[in-house]
């Protein structure tokens, strides 16, 4: 089964804080770390792991930061045939992560906002997924060209073309993006997270399924939301029930906070199995 990704790739730069910082207010860091990222990468080689034949779409630069961005991607075999790189530099993504995992995440487009799609890039795929890190123009195509399952991520928050959601089989927010964005109701289906609390999937507006996730020792946050959205779509590739897909996502999503970075938490289909299994 395959899977197309449209979406950002970035660069991150986490830095390691004992709290969050207020407004105006200066702290010093316990550590920093440069990892790669980006809404669109993570989520492709979440869904790598979990066995999926999966091609991204994004675009990045000519630097050097592209190259690290890109690493874990090629390593594991994500396909990367139609990548653009372009002038502007590789997107960077400012994390700062406390103690117990919260994190706050500043994202610098750079080449994202580059990103163009068309009907090629995701012909044959037997899911699509976006999310609202790229440009309008490529969600917008990303959900009209789409042969199959269309997902859409509404994240970062911000109104999504009612095209996109119309088409959208799956939209997966989170508590705070679902409450900035109060036309997902009309979702037909819509999966919303809330960190240890699991999640709760809803149908026309009608709750169908929650889910809880295990318990376990979160230290960072960053890529539980990727970790999830690739559960969903391989669950929902494999004719999982609602319910069954729902758990398993959040299992995918608890896993990928218990180690720090966002790529290198991803777990595969054999971690969440044993997590489960518990």
């Amino acid at each position: 089964m395959g899977v197309t990704v449209v979406g950002s790739v970035n660069l991150d730069l986490v830095i390691a804080v004992a709290r969050l910082p207020g407004p105006g207010e200066s702290l010093t860091a316990t550590g920093l770390a440069r990892l790669p990222g980006g809404k669109g990468a993570n989520q492709a080689l979440a869904a790598r792991r979990l066995g999926l034949s999966v091609r991204l779409i994004a675009a990045v630069g000519t630097d050097p930061e592209a190259d690290t961005a890109l690493e874990l991607l090629r390593r594991e075999g994500v396909q990367l045939d139609r990548l653009r790189q372009v002038t502007e530099p590789t997107g960077l993504a400012l994390i700062a992560v406390d103690t117990v995992g919260e994190t706050t995440i500043i994202v610098v487009p750079g080449a994202n906002a580059a990103l163009r799609v068309d009907a090629d890039d995701v012909a044959g795929a037997d899911a699509v997924l976006t999310v609202l890190e790229v440009p309008e123009q490529a969600v917008i195509a990303a959900a009209r060209h789409a042969p199959g399952l269309f997902v859409l991520n509404a994240s970062p928050a911000r109104p999504v073309p009612p095209e996109v959601l119309a088409r959208a089989d799956l939209v997966v927010t989170n508590r705070a993006e679902y409450a900035a964005l109060p036309g997902l109701h009309a979702a037909r289906a819509l999966a919303v997270t809330d960190g240890p609390r699991g999640a709760v999937l809803l149908r026309d507006g009608q709750q169908v399924a929650t889910a809880a996730p295990p318990q376990v020792n979160a230290v960072d946050g960053t890529a539980a939301g990727d970790a999830f959205i690739g559960a969903a779509v391989a669950g929902l590739l494999r004719g999982l029930p609602d319910v069954s897909w729902l758990t398993r996502a959040c299992a995918a999503g608890a896993l990928a906070a218990t180690h720090p970075g966002a790529q290198p938490s991803l777990p595969t289909a054999a971690e969440i199995d044993e997590v489960l299994a518990r």
